[in-house]
Formats: structure tokens, sequence, C-alpha cells
């Protein structure tokens, strides 16, 4: 049972994550790569202002806004400085690297001993991973609804607009360079907050915890579209999170079998992997036919 409730706690701290890259790769339409420096940057921020004597809400906001200027450089390289957008994210994801030793001082910071929202009073009479379930949960309920919310307005629109056209966009008076700039400022602002938060879950920040989680982002967000198929863009938003619940069942069962920790960014990219080729599986191996038989069958 407190593997099952960890998973779930796990799964909607780093759904987090999903629903940042989702902002960027599915409606921007373009891979950042700044998030493996983000990520970190946003851990080192809060963990150190949390030793400094800072509270976890300001540390964590703190975080939050690390991540945010981290994007901005990105959006700034990529539009006004013309340097395509992979290697803007490369470029400014290295120097994340050097940011964050600075910050920390070193390769990594502990937590032990300090005040965290995990820590908090009101989470020590609860069973065990209850804390992250409900920060997790409660986090990633205001977000969602607040992405929603920005969706809806009319530079929520020009925003999408912007991913799906360029050229339309730019007909209709939308300066997509402004959109493109405020989309991976957001996105890698959640990521920093992810980053902050997942920090104070673990009880460290480490220069080197980014490596690999834009795989782990992008399996909640492939995990969700292939499992729940064709939704709605609020829909999706949903679809991710549960990807990301899902995906991290998927390695509480590898786990189970004997798979080392060590193997754990091996195991997402086979995941991925795997996820990314089922829709073209699926119709080489004619499952969608076998399915429809056996639906029919069973209806007779």
């Amino acid at each position: 049972m407190n593997l099952i409730t960890s998973s779930i706690g796990q799964g909607l701290l780093w759904a987090l994550l999903g629903l940042a890259l989702f902002l960027t790769f599915r409606i921007l339409n373009f891979p950042d790569m700044t998030v493996e420096g983000t990520f970190p940057l946003g851990a080192a921020i809060t963990v150190t202002a949390i030793t400094k004597g800072a509270s976890p809400l300001m540390a964590t906001f703190l975080g939050f806004l690390g991540g945010a200027a981290g994007g901005l450089i990105t959006g700034l390289l990529y539009t006004k400085g013309n340097i395509p957008i992979l290697l803007a994210g490369i470029l400014v994801m290295t120097g994340c690297l050097s940011v964050n030793l600075r910050i920390m001082g070193g390769s990594n910071v502990s937590l032990l001993g300090q005040k965290t929202f995990f820590s908090a009073k009101i989470f020590q009479s609860l069973p065990r991973y209850f804390d992250s379930v409900l920060i997790g949960g409660g986090t990633i309920i205001l977000i969602t609804i607040l992405i929603a919310l920005f969706l809806e307005t009319d530079l929520g629109q020009a925003f999408i607009v912007t991913g799906d056209n360029q050229m339309m966009a730019r007909s209709l008076g939308i300066n997509t360079d402004n959109m493109t700039i405020l989309g991976l400022t957001l996105s890698n602002g959640l990521v920093g907050l992810a980053g902050a938060l997942i920090a104070q879950n673990n009880g460290y920040a480490d220069a080197n915890m980014g490596i690999g989680i834009i795989v782990i982002a992008l399996a909640s967000i492939i995990i969700g579209e292939v499992v729940f198929g064709y939704l709605t863009l609020n829909q999706r938003l949903i679809a991710v999170i549960l990807g990301s619940i899902i995906y991290r069942f998927v390695l509480l069962i590898v786990l189970q079998l004997g798979f080392s920790t060590n193997d754990l960014n091996l195991i997402s990219a086979i995941i991925l992997a795997i996820c990314l080729m089922l829709p073209k599986l699926r119709h080489a191996l004619k499952l969608d036919g076998i399915l429809r038989k056996g639906v029919s069958q069973n209806g007779k």
C-alpha cells in the first residue's frame, strides 16, 4: 500500500513537469531543452534559500522565478538572437549548471533538519507518503485550473494560434515573438516550481538532478495521449497528469521485477520509445482489428 501511495504522490508532483513541457512541446510545437537546466535551478534556489532562513513558501516562489528567468533568456536568444530553439535551450541548460553550483556552493545541498512543506506538523499525523499526495494533488489542481483559464483568455488563444500557425498568427496582428517568450517563461517557471517541490520532497538539491528529466516529462505527455486518445485541450491537461501517475506505476512494476534504480534513465527511455511506437505497432500487428473482433464476439 505504501508503494502505491508513494507512486501516486510522485506522479502528482512530477505531473507539474509534464504540464510545463506540454505548453512548449504540444502547444508551441518545439522542443525546449532548457528544462534540464531550470529544473535543478529551481531546486538549487529553493534549497539554498531555506537553508539561509527563508520560509518554504518564499523559497518555492523564488524557485519559480529562477526557472522563469531561465525560460525568458531562452526566449530572448531564440526570438531576438535568431539562435535555433534547440541550441538556445542547450546553451541556457549548460549555463545553468555553473549557476546552480554558484548558488549552492557545491554539487549538492541537504535539507536535513530544515523546515519544508513536507515537514509541516499537519502532515506528521498522516500515513506515510500522504504528504506528497496532498501537496502534489493540491498544487497540480491549482496549476491545471490556472492554465485552463489562461488558455481561454484572448492572450491564451493568441498563444495557441502562435503554436498552430505562426504566419496566420502574424496576419491576425499577433506578436509571435512575445507569445514565444511568454510560453517559454511560463513553462520554465513551472519547471522551476516542480524542481522546488521535488527537492523538498527528496530532502536535497543536486546539480545533476536535471539529467534526463525531459524524457520523464515527455513520457507523461505521450502516455496520456496513447492511453486516452483524442481529447479536448483541457482534457489533455488532465491526461498528462494521469499519464504521469501511470508512468510512476510502470516504473514501480519494473523496479519490483528486480531492476536497479541506476537503470531508471534507461528504463524511462525504453518506456517512452515503446509509447511513441505504439500507434505504429498497433497498426502493424492489426491490434485494432483483433480488439474489434473480440468486442463483437463478446457482444453476441
